[in-house]
């Protein structure tokens, strides 16, 4: 039958696996680093994978395929109840953490992860979550974490923590911010970089997706130095 059905460009595909983690049906999988739509009958049609992909490699196109059968993907779920993830890998599987706060002792010297949600890397993350909802968001630079000491209790608590490098990861945040600043209910945005010039990508990245996403959204600039240190 003629239907809308999703497409898979396999060039721009970077293997992160996030449209297979997305697609509830399980009509996607991940074979030798790439993106497949293995079984065209178990895709509906709906797109949940389109705004999970951060390279835009998945477009819908109307061609012949099976019907949807919605009966094979309901046994499909129930057969892999408690299975690994479609790529296999737990780093694209979009989940909020629940913490129960620790009763503070004059004694006790452990300081407890403040991180609400996973995955955490932009490439990753996907566009709508629900954790996104009246979220302050915190996009932050990889080293900001490693130089400053009480960066969980100080910038990741209370906050959605997305974080990137400008200088090694591939391509451009903007597009990917703007996506889940314009559909989601984020209440503020911090960015946090170091002083280093390449750090600049990550901030300028964050302030084209605040322009483009249309929305008046409080928003600062933190820096930190390489000596761990918030500057001045």
């Amino acid at each position: 039958m003629l239907r809308k059905i999703i497409r898979i460009d396999e060039e721009k595909c970077n293997g992160c696996g996030a449209c297979a983690a997305a697609c509830h049906e399980g009509a996607i999988e991940m074979i030798n680093g790439k993106a497949r739509l293995t079984r065209e009958d178990y895709c509906d049609g709906l797109g949940d994978c389109l705004p999970a992909c951060p390279t835009n490699a998945i477009t819908f196109e109307m061609r012949e395929a099976p019907a949807y059968d919605e009966k094979a993907v309901e046994a499909a779920k129930a057969q892999k109840a408690g299975a690994k993830l479609p790529c296999g890998c737990p780093g694209s599987n979009a989940k909020a953490i629940r913490r129960e706060m620790p009763i503070p002792s004059a004694s006790s010297s452990t300081v407890s992860s403040q991180l609400s949600q996973w995955p955490c890397q932009i490439k990753l993350v996907p566009v709508n979550a629900p954790y996104f909802d009246g979220a302050n968001l915190l996009i932050a630079a990889d080293c900001t974490a490693f130089a400053y000491g009480n960066f969980h209790q100080e910038f990741i608590r209370n906050h959605i923590t997305l974080i990137g490098c400008p200088k090694l990861d591939e391509g451009d945040y903007a597009e990917k911010l703007t996506a889940i600043i314009a559909n989601n209910n984020i209440k503020s945005v911090k960015i946090v970089r170091m002083e280093v010039p390449c750090c600049g990508g990550i901030e300028n990245a964050a302030k084209r997706a605040l322009q483009a996403s249309g929305k008046f959204i409080p928003w600062q600039v933190v820096t930190i130095t390489t000596d761990g240190r918030i500057k001045e």
